[in-house]
């Protein structure tokens, strides 16, 4: 498999010395890192044989390098020359009380704190400290698939909520979701917001809609806000800004791994503002024995919180350029295939419909003939067979390449 930056072999001009330079044009060398997204053996597993120079799309990481003040501090703790068992001191506190507050206008208590060892896991360990064989819990469709996975692993029964389609954007069906719930009684509720796959950003008045139902049918509410961070069009509003009352019936799962591209620590957190919700979780975290933190990931979330944020409004106006470039490429070039208009992320929601053909179908043909390899919209649970999601998280450079070779299938394929 080829380097990102393998500019030749992947068809890239060299930049002009007057195009305006920007650090995100600079990418990652993402053979040497060994990541899953572009080795050739796990991209050949699930998608079949590909052409060696194929630009992976898919797994929701970024191809650019992490904050510099991030590689600063991890040669820093290097250079220390011991990494032994750690703590979660008062700077991890402090960052994420002063990020949340900064970035999303909230005001997080200490105590409400909870280290854990990823969103995915975290999603895990929620099942298993309020759910028995026998309940369910509900979700959004459709939704990133190890929500699903959270319950299934444990026999516990998955509840599909249909998002409804309204001018080509996603919207809550409350009415559908009171009647499930009142109908299967599930114990949690999974709410991704920002919306994955879609990069919806649900309004104050869907949120407390969806928290005033949860909260009178006794639900408990799991709200996964890890994609918060990346705002394309609109203002994130984070749960905690709600009411106490709802509050009070919710645990908020938050990272910094997607905006920071810090994903291969395995690091997050949650914050859970009821007492009584919180020592249930912290007990169930006891019994897995998550009881410290990895010392790279905790100093990740510290300098990444606490001196990125330039970084972090820098790769946004980067990320807004890209979805721009890929919007109105597929308005010109494939039409057949609809944009969903995106809030929040890098991970652009396409419907195939227009094609006349499915999904999976959709990404084998542009896998195996166009060597641009995206997600298959059929693995999100459910109600996702008619789309593809990709991954715009790349330079601007390395998205043209992949819009012009799509562009050149769909020529080819409309003869």
């Amino acid at each position: 498999m080829l380097c990102c930056n393998d500019r030749e072999a992947l068809h890239l001009p060299t930049p002009s010395a007057n195009e305006r330079h920007s650090c995100f044009d600079e990418l990652a060398d993402r053979i040497s890192d060994k990541c899953r997204k572009w080795d050739l053996n796990m991209i050949e597993n699930r998608f079949g044989p590909v052409p060696a120079n194929s630009i992976p799309m898919w797994i929701a990481d970024m191809d650019f390098k992490s904050p510099p003040a991030v590689a600063r501090k991890f040669r820093e703790i290097i250079s220390w020359g011991t990494f032994s068992y750690t703590h979660c001191i008062d700077d991890f506190y402090e960052a994420v009380i002063n990020f949340q507050a900064r970035h999303h206008k909230v005001a997080v208590e200490r105590e409400w704190i909870t280290l854990s060892y990823g969103t995915v896991s975290t999603l895990h360990y929620t099942v298993q400290a309020f759910c028995q064989p026998g309940d369910s819990i509900i979700m959004n469709t459709p939704v990133y698939d190890p929500f699903a996975k959270a319950a299934e692993r444990q026999g516990i029964k998955v509840i599909a909520n249909s998002l409804a389609l309204s001018n080509g954007r996603y919207q809550i069906d409350l009415a559908k979701l009171e009647e499930q719930i009142i109908s299967n009684r599930p114990k949690v509720y999974f709410l991704c917001s920002p919306h994955n796959p879609s990069g919806r950003i649900w309004s104050q008045t869907e949120l407390e809609a969806v928290a005033d139902i949860c909260l009178r049918h006794n639900v408990l509410m799991m709200v996964d806000e890890v994609h918060a961070e990346h705002i394309i069009d609109g203002e994130f509003i984070s749960f905690l800004a709600l009411d106490e009352n709802y509050r009070n019936n919710m645990m908020l799962m938050s990272s910094p791994n997607k905006a920071f591209n810090l994903g291969g620590l395995k690091t997050s957190y949650s914050i859970i503002p009821n007492p009584k919700i919180r020592e249930i979780f912290k007990a169930q975290l006891e019994r897995n024995s998550i009881t410290s933190p990895n010392v790279f990931g905790l100093w990740g979330i510290i300098t990444a919180y606490n001196e990125c944020d330039d970084w972090l409004t820098e790769l946004n106006s980067y990320l807004r350029k890209n979805y721009k470039l890929l919007d109105d490429y597929f308005k010109r070039h494939l039409p057949d295939f609809k944009v969903m208009p995106m809030n929040a992320s890098y991970l652009v929601w396409v419907n195939t419909t227009g094609s006349g053909t499915n999904a999976t179908d959709i990404t084998k043909q542009w896998a195996t003939e166009a060597g641009v390899i995206v997600e298959d919209g059929s693995h999100y649970v459910s109600d996702g067979e008619s789309y593809v999601r990709i991954n715009i998280g790349t330079s601007h450079q390395l998205l043209k390449e992949a819009l012009h070779r799509l562009g050149i299938w769909a020529e080819q394929y409309s003869q």
